[in-house]
């Protein structure tokens, strides 16, 4: 019942943008308790179907086997992301500005990214933490989905996504061989390999206060 309710939801949501529960319930061929007993109410079951409609686009990204170069997995990432809002408008807007409470899909879209950014850190790639820095390329990816799924009309160039995504990584990336003097680069460097660095007889609070030290360095001298 509960999967009769959710493809009765997501199909009218696909074709108008937005739904009643009594709608649904027809669609569905179900009571509204049913419906009710389910998802709680009508916010509940737009968060369930946003988390429905997007989980074919996660489990591909869950599946993907991360590459040797995590910067072109990165760059891959946004792409994929813009993709999947312009072929899935009504459930990306709803994701992403239309409801009160995030649903899950959200969440774990931004740890996938994360771990990517992780990757880059380990790689000596990134200037900034990896979770400051997925802040900034969640924020910049969706914003720019949102603007081409909003207002198709303002933006017709195929090539304005990548600009923004080239601009945007520009600022969180370090060179391929960060220079010397690169400390923002070289402390994010180290503070990604620490986990499995940390040397055996530094105390539990000397590895915490090398941990702060080091995010210090690399949002401050990143500026």
């Amino acid at each position: 019942m509960r999967t009769r309710i959710l493809e009765a939801a997501a199909d009218l949501l696909a074709h108008s943008g937005d739904f009643s529960t009594r709608a649904v319930c027809e669609a569905a061929g179900v009571g509204a308790p049913a419906l009710y007993r389910q998802f709680g109410d009508k916010e509940g079951l737009l968060a369930a179907v946003v988390d429905h409609g997007f989980e074919r686009y996660l489990a591909g990204k869950r599946a993907a086997k991360p590459s040797g170069d995590p910067v072109r997995d990165l760059r891959d990432g946004w792409d994929n992301h813009v993709a999947f809002a312009l072929a899935h408008p009504n459930h990306y807007r709803l994701m992403y500005s239309g409801l009160s409470t995030p649903p899950g899909a959200a969440a774990e879209a931004h740890g996938l990214l994360l771990a990517v950014l992780e990757r880059c850190a380990a790689a000596g790639r990134l200037t900034l933490p990896p979770p400051l820095a997925a802040q900034m390329v969640m924020a910049a990816n969706a914003g720019v989905a949102l603007s081409m799924i909003t207002r198709p009309e303002l933006y017709p160039d195929a090539g304005f996504s990548v600009r923004v995504r080239e601009s945007v990584l520009a600022g969180v990336l370090a060179a391929a061989r960060p220079e010397p003097d690169d400390v923002a680069a070289t402390a994010t460097t180290l503070a990604a390999q620490l986990p499995s660095a940390v040397p055996g007889d530094l105390t539990a609070a000397e590895v915490t206060l090398l941990r702060e030290w080091l995010a210090r360095l690399s949002v401050h001298s990143g500026r």
